[in-house]
């Protein structure tokens, strides 16, 4: 089965695509990727995951053409931050 891996830093994006086993899970392929020894900064253990934009847990089951997501953890509040006006 075809997938692909995404994450980003501050500083690089990563976008990785791998074959998998069909009872491969989100937290599994994150591993076969290898983005856990690029990132040594990840915690999967608290860090949301997610597949094409839609939270998921680490045990989930990923299916053929799936982008599975790694999160960063929110590092400003969004309520003080001002906001930026988007020009038409």
């Amino acid at each position: 089965m075809h997938i692909g891996v995404a994450y980003a830093d501050k500083f690089k994006r990563t976008w990785l695509t791998l074959d998998v086993p069909d009872d491969c899970t989100v937290r599994e392929a994150i591993e076969r990727a290898g983005l856990l020894q690029q990132y040594p900064d990840i915690d999967l253990d608290n860090q949301r995951v997610g597949i094409f934009g839609k939270l998921t847990k680490p045990d989930a089951k990923v299916q053929d053409g799936d982008r599975v997501e790694i999160y960063r953890p929110i590092t400003a509040d969004p309520e003080t931050v001002p906001r930026r006006d988007q020009e038409d």
